[in-house]
């Protein structure tokens, strides 16, 4: 290995050629403007990764060409590179005029493919616009890191009032032992937030055991919260602990609580009261230290009211509720939210990035999306992946929504209460008749002309809408 003399430059070039003989023009043409480091044929793929970790080069021209039999392959190397570092810049350089090589090397990494001998001046023009671009594509990426960091909080993306304030609450029981119960309407991300409690909670570290009461029957829940010995019932085949004794030390959130049958309800309560648990069929009480948190979307207070879930409970859960809001009330958090789920189904695919059109983004605003978060998600890992092209605009989107979007422009041209035609009219007559004259100074007959009005008619409607430029 031999270094160059030093840059002028802070980039980092690393040249990695069997031909020995180009180094004097790598010397003259890249040395007075990189920091450039020539190195002899690499053996093993980990010599160049090792190379790359001692020195982290801003950029690696590296020959493809085999120097003996017993050298790895460059399209390898390339890979191996590219899946080390993303950002690193790769230049391959080889002798063979094969379009098949390019398209290989290309698809192995490397960002530009030159035919030797390369020409100097252009190489070093190539790199120094190549160096320029990447860097403004790190910092580019760079900033919308940043603004996304802004406008989320551990799993949850907002920046709205609303979404800040859920925040804000989140912050403020996350070191407690204070039962939460989480409200909100389907879909708008309950269990994020209490996943967001414990993140940020002494317990973070302890187990987490999520159940939604909804999707078990009565007689199979009982036995999964609590518990059961050997025989207890039909079915019971060996002893088995419950949910609340396998969240010892952790947290046990309980999505959909309003879902529990009024015999379970009495049973959590003692749960919770005592924080002792005892499984089916047993008389034991077992000591567990846990906290608990509950979500709902029903009315608890009407389900109170009728007689359909415990006031006693209802009161022992409620200590701290925090109200998670739909989405049609989280202004400006579509954009955000559908940017952040592209992003996330591109690159769970493979895909490349896709964007969407400004007038996408105008016709999600104005969706009411009854399915909350969790439907626009879906909408979005829909587009991904069924979507032609990088862009994804209006007549891609489902005709539901396209048909929501026109029916309330026309609630905002005629409201609910109707309109008076002949005033409308009148009104917009009015305003045009002004422009022109404004536009015309005064002067009737030019206005009459930009209106394509006959003069006699301009006099007219100025004469009915008493209408006088000064």
């Amino acid at each position: 290995m031999q270094a160059a003399a030093p840059s002028r430059r802070s980039a980092r070039i690393t040249v990695v050629c069997s031909d020995e003989s180009a180094l004097p023009l790598v010397e003259d043409s890249l040395a007075p403007f990189f920091h450039t480091t020539f190195v002899s044929p690499i053996s093993e793929i980990g010599e160049i990764l090792a190379l790359r970790q001692e020195a982290p080069p801003d950029a690696i021209i590296l020959d493809i060409d085999p120097a003996n039999a017993e050298s790895p392959d460059g399209c390898e190397m390339l890979r191996a590179l590219r899946a080390a570092d993303p950002d690193l810049l790769l230049f391959a350089i080889t002798r063979v005029r094969s379009r098949q090589l390019r398209l290989r090397a290309q698809t192995s990494g490397a960002d530009v493919v030159l035919i030797a001998p390369a020409d100097c001046n252009e190489l070093k023009a190539q790199l120094e616009q190549a160096l320029e671009e990447r860097q403004q594509e790190i910092e580019r990426r760079n900033i919308q890191e940043q603004a996304r960091s802004k406008t989320s909080f551990c799993d949850l993306v907002g920046a709205s009032e609303a979404m800040r304030n859920v925040y804000s609450a989140i912050l403020r029981v996350a070191d407690s032992s204070t039962t939460v119960v989480i409200r909100g309407e389907s879909g708008t991300g309950k269990e994020l937030v209490a996943r967001a409690i414990v993140s940020n909670s002494t317990r973070r570290d302890k187990p987490f055991i999520s159940v939604n009461c909804a999707a078990l029957p009565e007689t199979l829940i009982e036995a999964e919260l609590f518990g059961h010995e050997k025989g207890s019932f039909t079915g019971a085949h060996e002893s088995r602990s419950g949910h609340f004794e396998a969240a010892q030390g952790g947290t046990v959130f309980l999505d959909e609580i309003s879902a529990l049958g009024l015999n379970l309800q009495s049973k959590l309560l003692r749960v919770l009261e005592e924080h002792t648990v005892q499984r089916i069929g047993s008389r034991a009480t077992k000591k567990i230290d846990f906290r608990l948190l509950t979500a709902s979307n029903d009315d608890l207070e009407e389900m109170v009211r009728a007689g359909r879930f415990r006031e006693d409970l209802y009161y022992r859960i409620h200590v701290v509720p925090i109200f998670l809001p739909p989405l049609r009330e989280r202004k400006g958090d579509i954009p955000l939210l559908a940017d952040h789920f592209v992003r996330f189904y591109c690159a769970a695919n493979k895909l490349p990035l896709k964007r969407l059109e400004a007038e996408v983004i105008e016709v999600l605003e104005e969706y009411t999306w009854p399915g909350n978060v969790r439907e626009l998600e879906n909408l979005m890992q829909r587009l991904v992946l069924m979507g032609e092209g990088t862009v994804i605009k209006p007549k891609h989107l489902p005709q539901p929504i396209l048909f929501h979007a026109t029916t309330s422009q026309e609630a905002l041209l005629i409201p609910e209460d109707g309109i008076d035609f002949d005033e409308e009219m009148a009104r917009t007559e009015v305003a045009y008749l002004s422009a022109a004259l404004r536009r015309t100074k005064g002067r009737k007959s030019a206005a009459a002309q930009l209106l394509s009005l006959d003069p006699q008619r301009m006099k007219y409607l100025c004469r009915k809408y008493r209408i006088a430029i000064d």
